[in-house]
């Protein structure tokens, strides 16, 4: 499997990452037991969880697996993150000092480690000054818990805006950003991309496959049932479905992704990870299995290089709709040196 940088750090991460999101919930522990051995087998290194999920159950599962395999921490890259409620009262959540000291020292306990090698804030915290949250972070990898910090789900203002705030206090710097970005969902170009690129921040994409959409899985005017994400919810699956089915661009989408899959004797899935993690700023892509079947056919991904034709195919077909102006045409001349007048 390929090694990356993770994001400006001089720390190395494969290209793919396991999400343990279904630890404990979809996936019982011996399964995710056996997910974590495979996904290490294949190669990967870099583990992605959070406290709140499964209610801190998969960062326990995971901390369990690390005590069974005496030694192997030396050699993953283990993340989670802090900022969701872990209880009821009005402290329990968010970015400040008081919160994060908590979460940071229960997932530690939850984990069974003495530091974690990336923790990243869940969301931005409109309450909390970033500079509260920053000094904070900066403290932790000063006594150790952490080495490095980065973001999930922050707009692109809210990555700069945290990039000097730590410059001008002497902070040590973020060094990724974790928001959804796959071919169905790629508004994250407009802004939050051309930041990362500008702090040379990394990405982590979670959801590549646009909730099971880019493997195949749902059909056309065909409601989804059984063991998917939206057949196992009814309502919630029912809304979504009916809301992608009606995108005309999500089957255009799909339609590509399936004829270069069966060009290249390749799944749907890998085709949609493999054009997500030759992306730019892209670090590496949170696989998302809930069985080991899915896994191995994800972990596919690694071993397959599209063309250039084929990224342009795939790129072209998903290029998200947007005004003229600022994103379109008519921003892009605005912006242009070549521009003759303005307004």
């Amino acid at each position: 499997m390929e090694y990356r940088k993770l994001g400006n750090s001089g720390a190395i991460v494969t290209a793919y990452c396991l999400g343990t999101m279904t630890f404990g919930k979809e996936s019982d522990e011996a399964t995710s037991f056996q997910l974590l051995d495979d996904y290490v087998a294949a190669g990967g290194n870099f583990i992605d969880t959070a406290n709140v999920y499964s209610d801190g159950l998969s960062e326990q599962i995971i901390g369990r697996w690390l005590k069974s395999k005496p030694g192997i921490l030396r050699d993953l890259v283990i993340t989670t993150k802090g900022r969701f409620p872990m209880g009821d009262g009005p402290n329990h959540l968010g970015l400040s000092r008081k919160n994060l000291s908590e979460a940071l020292d229960a997932s530690l306990n939850r984990l069974g480690v003495e530091h974690i090698d990336l923790y990243q804030m869940h969301g931005f915290d409109a309450l909390t000054p970033l500079e509260e949250t920053l000094r904070f972070l900066d403290d932790s990898i000063s006594n150790g818990k952490i080495a490095y910090y980065g973001f999930s789900n922050f707009l692109g203002w809210q990555l700069t805006k945290a990039v000097w705030i730590a410059k001008a206090g002497n902070f040590q710097p973020p060094v990724t950003l974790q928001p959804q970005y796959n071919l169905l969902v790629r508004d994250i170009e407009h802004e939050i991309v051309p930041a990362a690129l500008d702090a040379k921040v990394g990405l982590l994409p979670w959801s590549p496959l646009g909730g099971g959409w880019l493997s195949g899985k749902y059909k056309r005017d065909q409601m989804p049932s059984g063991a998917t994400r939206l057949g196992e919810n009814p309502k919630r699956g029912m809304e979504a479905y009916e809301k992608r089915n009606a995108d005309s661009m999500t089957w255009d989408v799909i339609g590509a992704v399936e004829d270069i899959a069966k060009a290249r004797g390749a799944t749907m899935a890998q085709v949609a990870l493999a054009w997500l993690a030759g992306q730019p700023a892209v670090t590496s892509v949170i696989l998302g299995a809930r069985t080991t079947e899915q896994l191995a056919d994800n972990l596919g991904a690694a071993e397959l290089k599209l063309s250039d034709d084929e990224i342009k195919t795939l790129t072209d077909i998903s290029k998200p709709e947007m005004a003229d102006y600022p994103y379109g045409e008519g921003g892009i001349r605005q912006r242009s040196r070549k521009m003759e007048g303005g307004r």
